[in-house]
């Protein structure tokens, strides 16, 4: 039976590099997984007064999320954190209190930015929030993609192969987590 992986980019920018990853999983995910992108980009922000009055939006999310088998976190560095969208979608997912959506699902992250060192400090700050909620992280290999805008082509797919490579790896390591800890 297929397994399915939940992708959550952290950007919403249209033909944003985090989007480009995505569409490359998606296409090649690992044998007996579906890929199915989450979109957080029409989640309104959140606020535990709206917590007794189920926005269909939070419930919508946080059931999409309840029904993945794990998650694919996605994400550009933002001020040497996480885009505040991302911010708010885990949030979201994680209340009310006692309601996470998040806890016990396997996880993973892949950081990317144009910049040399690949969203390291989104990475970690990422990797902080997922450890309190409860998102069994996969710790090894760590993914952050440097200089990504040299890795593409004129249409924004990826194009390297040295890169496609590392991804199918990571993917592969991923894989075998989501069996170890389901």
């Amino acid at each position: 039976m297929s397994k399915t992986i939940g992708i959550i980019t952290g950007s919403l920018r249209k033909n944003s590099f985090s989007g480009s990853i995505a569409d490359y999983v998606k296409n090649n995910a690992p044998a007996g997984y579906t890929v199915k992108l989450i979109d957080i980009g029409g989640l309104p922000l959140y606020s535990q007064d709206s917590d007794g009055e189920e926005l269909k939006e939070y419930t919508d999310f946080r059931n999409e999320v309840k029904a993945l088998d794990a998650v694919l976190f996605i994400t550009p560095e933002h001020n040497r954190s996480i885009p505040a969208a991302l911010k708010n979608a885990l949030d979201i997912g994680s209340r009310p209190y006692g309601h996470n959506v998040w806890s016990g699902k396997p996880g993973a992250v892949i950081s990317q930015s144009p910049g040399g060192i690949g969203g390291f400090g989104a990475n970690h700050h990422l990797r902080q929030v997922l450890a309190f909620l409860n998102v069994l992280t996969l710790a090894q290999p760590e993914a952050y993609i440097g200089a990504y805008h040299t890795l593409i082509d004129e249409n924004g797919v990826l194009s390297n192969e040295g890169t496609k490579g590392f991804i199918d790896e990571f993917l592969a390591a991923f894989a075998a987590w989501i069996e170890k800890v389901a």
